[in-house]
């Protein structure tokens, strides 16, 4: 077995910060700090009992790669060889692991054998001391059973621990402050807010364990595990991962990220193999009740059932144990790929058919998602889909749950609320459209299926508004090309199926054009005549695409979109798509062939700047005024010393953010500003405004061009 390189400590300005890097929706690929190297989130901590250790520490970091790990530190601080081992050489000499370290402080212990010997105070000190990385206060488990003002007692006792636990910490030791609550979704917010307030002589608390849902996964009641998170990160700040406590199971991975966890610990890995249980991504399966390994894994390769039947206990121990983390590494790193590809709820609704209680907490998230309330989990809701980039480039499974996943009902509620008839038709004639003509039966590329049935619809009745029928509903012909509207991967048939009528009213009210009457119609055959002289239709098509576009992913008024398409030419690629778009002779924007977006150049960003100049409110600043559904392009406002930098094409760093347009969107453009408003950058947004309000490590914006490469700043 290689051995891995031990881990670089952050710098020390660096210490206890959280960055992320990548995301889809609420899920998010994070980074932590620390002294012991980073913990890349999402991820596991193994639990590593410091006298019975399965899987040795040293063989999890350098053949597992498993960056951290957590241990009890009130089993160290009880037993007195272990303690003063740890006093005098620290914790990672203990368990011989060069990596973070994460300790528990009694809580759980207190959760099952009814309290603990140690102190608030003491507890923590012995922590401090013994080099812990990230350590816990000792808090009050709230089990699902109490009552609501044992609740109560549980989380006002754990927030006037908080202060003290956090001063005694020190400068080194970073600190779990667990959200305790029950069962109740009020509370549970209340606790975010409270813990997340509080604040040390050197820092806040660094991570949040979610607290108290042992009991809940030991009977799989998995929607009120999902309710309680959604509750609690409805106040939680964003900078700070957020630790599932005591959660392990693979099958729960996927779900859980995609709502928002960061960290997950558990010691079923060991558990399980001890009892002769296996880990799949799927479940758990009992050794002695297979044939042949349904999940195979490099340490099962060498074996088979039998073989491991007849081993020693200690011996198949191991081999299991082995399995069961290279199995939970294993879907973490598929869950990771996922938020990657913008695939994360994809993969959770798989794995929500592997279990009738998680399907069940799936299809109640898909019902707060689709009718969000006005509680906690309400606002979670909302805020999983605001940040939820709504398109994506790749293919889509076609399956039952898809039309409530969050970036599809982001992009259809962004298009009921900002799209808009167009202004005029391709034969410079004004006044209201007279029906709507529904493209059905054809499959996407509908520019190559589709597009000669259009432009004869267009010539018979300018006045027309064409949209297209797909197995998720209704759009305009204007986002023929957005994915995953044009990848939905499913066989022919798919496209065959017309909705019915109610399907097709109800579709065109969230459009605004429920009043109009409709036609459908079927692309075949059009005789040559129809489209003779089409080209004129063709550019008309091709501006609505850029205002409609502009207008529903950018929230550009369409009159300013008009004006910016009002004289447009295009460059188009082999495939008839276009590539580039010049207002006036100047190339102002390049539509993404691979989702179907908009990118801007320097010179589209100074003109949709030019509709836009003021600069965005500061963080903490309220709005006042009238909620707007065009707000136009969304805005960042940095500090005057980063505007050299970004000015020239560097990046925007978390920190270096004044303030925010709350309309933005990451993943979509938007402008770098600075305090008067002037244009200093252009680029993708990586984080949503109220993260970039809370982050101060990693990047805010990716910047495509720097406004003040020429100028003498």
């Amino acid at each position: 077995m290689s051995t891995r390189p031990d881990p670089v400590p952050c710098r020390p300005q660096d210490l206890g910060k959280f960055e992320i890097l990548q995301r889809d929706g609420s899920a998010r690929i994070g980074r932590l700090h620390t002294k012991h190297g980073m913990l890349n989130t999402p991820m596991l901590l193994p639990v590593v009992n410091p006298n019975i250790r399965t899987i040795e520490p040293r063989e999890m970091w350098d053949k597992y790669r498993v960056d951290g790990l957590i241990t009890n530190s009130y089993v160290m601080w009880k037993h007195n060889d272990l303690s003063e081992y740890a006093l005098e050489h620290g914790v990672h000499k203990l368990i011989d692991f060069p990596g973070v370290v994460v300790t528990d402080s009694g809580t759980f212990q207190s959760y099952v054998y009814g309290d603990v010997e140690v102190g608030v105070e003491e507890i923590v000190e012995f922590q401090r001391d013994i080099g812990v990385d990230v350590g816990t206060m000792l808090d009050v488990f709230g089990r699902p059973d109490m009552s609501r003002d044992q609740i109560i007692s549980a989380v006002d006792i754990t927030a006037e621990r908080a202060p003290i636990s956090l001063e005694k910490a020190g400068e080194g030791l970073l600190l779990n402050g667990p959200i305790q609550g029950g069962l109740h979704d009020d509370l549970r917010a209340l606790a975010g807010q409270v813990m997340g307030d509080v604040s040390g002589v050197h820092r806040g608390f660094t991570v949040h364990p979610i607290g108290g849902i042992v009991p809940l996964m030991e009977n799989q009641k998995y929607r009120e595990l999902f309710q309680i998170l959604l509750s609690a990160k409805s106040t939680l700040p964003p900078n700070r991962p957020i630790h599932l406590f005591g959660c392990g199971h693979p099958l729960l991975f996927p779900m859980s990220i995609a709502l928002g966890v960061d960290i997950f610990d558990s010691a079923a890995y060991a558990l399980f193999a001890r009892g002769g249980r296996l880990l799949t991504p799927t479940g758990t399966v009992r050794l002695e009740e297979i044939q042949e390994w349904p999940h195979q894994s490099s340490e099962l390769f060498n074996w088979t059932p039998e073989e491991v039947r007849g081993m020693e206990s200690k011996e198949r121990e191991k081999v299991l144990a082995r399995h069961n983390l290279e199995v939970t590494q294993s879907e973490l790193a598929r869950c990771r790929e996922a938020i990657r590809n913008g695939k994360i709820w994809q993969l959770a609704e798989e794995r929500s058919h592997s279990s009738g209680q998680l399907r069940e907490a799936f299809l109640w998230v898909l019902e707060q998602l689709d009718e969000p309330d006005d509680g906690p989990v309400g606002v979670s809701a909302m805020r999983m889909i605001s940040s939820t980039n709504p398109v994506r480039s790749g293919g889509e499974n076609l399956v039952d749950d898809i039309e409530e996943r969050p970036h599809i009902l982001h992009f259809k509620s962004l298009l009921s609320m900002r799209w808009r008839i167009p202004g005029s038709w391709w034969d410079g004639s004004s006044g209201p459209p007279k029906r709507v003509v529904i493209i059905e039966g054809s499959k996407p590329p509908w520019r190559d299926s589709s597009l000669h049935t259009v432009i004869s619809s267009l010539k018979e009745e300018p006045n027309s508004i064409v949209v297209i029928s797909t197995p998720i509903g209704l759009i305009p012909y204007s986002m023929e090309d957005v994915s995953p509207w044009c990848h939905i991967d499913g066989s022919d048939e798919i496209w065959d199926l017309p909705l019915d009528e109610d399907e097709i009213v109800e579709e065109l009210d969230e459009l605004d054009l429920s009043d109009l009457p409709f036609i459908r119609i079927s692309p075949g055959p059009v005789p040559e005549e129809k489209i003779e002289g089409s080209q004129i239709i063709r550019d008309w098509l091709d501006k609505c695409s850029i205002v409609d576009k502009l207008s529903v992913l950018n929230g550009l008024s369409p009159t300013y979109g008009c004006k910016i398409t009002s004289d447009m030419t295009s460059r188009r690629s082999k495939t008839d798509r276009m590539v580039n778009l010049y207002s006036k002779g100047v190339h102002v924007i390049s539509p993404r062939l691979n989702d179907g977006g908009i990118s801007l150049t320097l010179e589209g960003a100074r003109l949709l700047h030019s509709y836009s100049s003021k600069p965005p409110l500061s963080f903490g600043e309220e709005y006042s005024g009238e909620e707007l559904d065009h707000p136009g392009i969304a805005r960042v406002m940095i500090i005057d010393d980063a505007i050299p930098f970004v000015g020239q094409g560097r990046n925007v760093m978390q920190g270096y953010v004044l303030g925010a347009d709350p309309h933005l969107i990451p993943g979509q453009p938007c402008l770098v500003v600075d305090s008067k408003g002037n244009l200093v950058a252009h680029g993708l947004a990586i984080t949503t405004a109220r993260e970039m309000a809370y982050l101060n490590k990693g990047l805010a914006v990716r910047i495509r061009d720097g406004a003040l490469k020429d100028s003498d700043i």
